[in-house]
């Protein structure tokens, strides 16, 4: 998980947090809001709350968010170089 991809998407995730996770509470999140690195917070709350392994807790979160979209970079398909696709359009 792309820490820097959650931080640019917070106010999404924040939106559905309690949807997701009943155990949050606004209290948590006005926590999570406060701190410069949200993600490392947000996954100490569900390992709080929840009872996640440090991986548990980053699996979950990884999970949730493709749900609504936002993809981590590791699923992701590299792009193909542009030489390559200039060849096969010659051909």
């Amino acid at each position: 998980m792309n820490k820097t991809m959650f931080e640019n998407n917070w106010k999404q995730i924040r939106t559905r947090s309690t949807e997701w996770w009943s155990l949050l509470s606004e209290y948590d999140l006005l926590k999570v809001d406060k701190v410069e690195v949200k993600f490392d917070k947000y996954a100490t709350l569900l390992r709080v709350k929840y009872g996640y392994t440090s991986d548990q807790a980053k699996k979950e979160i990884g999970i949730r968010l493709a749900q609504i979209g936002i993809e981590s970079e590791k699923s992701v398909a590299p792009l193909e170089p542009i030489v390559k696709i200039k060849k096969r359009l010659k051909t």
